[in-house]
């Protein structure tokens, strides 16, 4: 009803959109006055008690259930209750971005952030030349942003504005301050990424949800559409295409890895292979969720 009124009528939700958007506003105030710490881990007490009571909790029993069909009833279980601890430790960590990132180079992986990839990415910074990075909702998918910003790296983030406009300006603010440039998705955004590579800047996006006019994949042994904008881009600008991924770790902190330059399949003509690139980032993806299936967001409808 709410999403009927929005676009049928909508100056009749300004009111409400407001009232909703200062109550996220003094949420996430409230909850950055936590820590991050404390924040983490009280959504993680939250969030599985409520998200058990939802309808979308069905939605991650079956697609787990699709995915490992060999595991017992337990380890579902187990599986599906750390993928809502995580969604709880990341929308609570949301509000604290600003804290959330400590690396010191003087004292490397002593902190809450542990990586050896600083030189690669200030090779990629320093090299002049465009890059595309993709990631998947594991772990706090945030990261990765914050981490190309943290390390100098020109970059510009594709992701999806809430429909919320007074939300959206309160999560945009707080993407803004650690995460470098941010564009909406969609056909302004796209064409924004591509201006960005044109300037030999770096572009980023999350690669692992369905797109109904998404090119055909298989993950997980099942038939899917994914996102192509990354390969397109890839193709279209010749550039190197690298993964970067987070892994949680114990005591709230994070690891953070990205990959070399990727070997891309190419057509008879020499070109970016479109679908056989999306098929091999799909399958890095389905590596990354097999190693800590408890970190990815299983809720979402992946396979439609």
């Amino acid at each position: 009803m709410v999403r009927w009124i929005r676009h049928n009528y909508p100056a009749a939700m300004l009111p409400f959109d407001w009232v909703v958007g200062m109550l996220v506003l003094g949420a996430l105030r409230a909850i950055s006055a936590l820590g991050p710490d404390r924040a983490s881990d009280i959504g993680a007490w939250i969030l599985p008690r409520l998200g058990r009571l939802l309808p979308v909790n069905r939605t991650g029993y079956a697609n787990l259930k699709a995915a490992f069909p060999e595991k017992p009833e337990a380890e579902i279980q187990a599986i599906l209750d750390g993928c809502w601890q995580n969604l709880g430790r990341t929308a609570f960590e949301y509000a604290c971005m600003d804290d959330l990132w400590d690396y010191d180079p003087a004292r490397p992986n002593d902190g809450r952030i542990v990586t050896d990839d600083v030189a690669l990415y200030e090779r990629l910074r320093d090299d002049g030349k465009p890059a595309i990075f993709f990631a998947a909702h594991l772990a706090n998918w945030e990261m990765p942003a914050v981490a190309a910003a943290a390390h100098g790296l020109d970059t510009t983030a594709l992701y999806r504005m809430p429909n919320n406009r007074f939300v959206a300006r309160a999560i945009h603010r707080i993407r803004g301050k650690t995460m470098g440039k941010l564009v909406a998705s969609g056909g302004s955004g796209v064409l924004q990424l591509a201006r960005e590579l044109e300037a030999n800047n770096h572009v980023g996006m999350l690669i692992d949800q369905h797109l109904q006019r998404g090119v055909d994949v298989t993950f997980f042994g099942r038939p899917a559409k994914a996102n192509p904008t990354a390969a397109r881009l890839a193709r279209e600008f010749d550039c190197p295409v690298h993964g970067v991924r987070v892994i949680r770790l114990p005591g709230n902190r994070f690891r953070l890895e990205a990959t070399e330059e990727l070997v891309l399949p190419r057509d008879g003509e020499g070109r970016v292979d479109v679908k056989a690139t999306m098929q091999m980032l799909t399958d890095i993806v389905e590596g990354w969720v097999r190693e800590h299936p408890e970190q990815w967001l299983w809720l979402h409808r992946r396979w439609r």
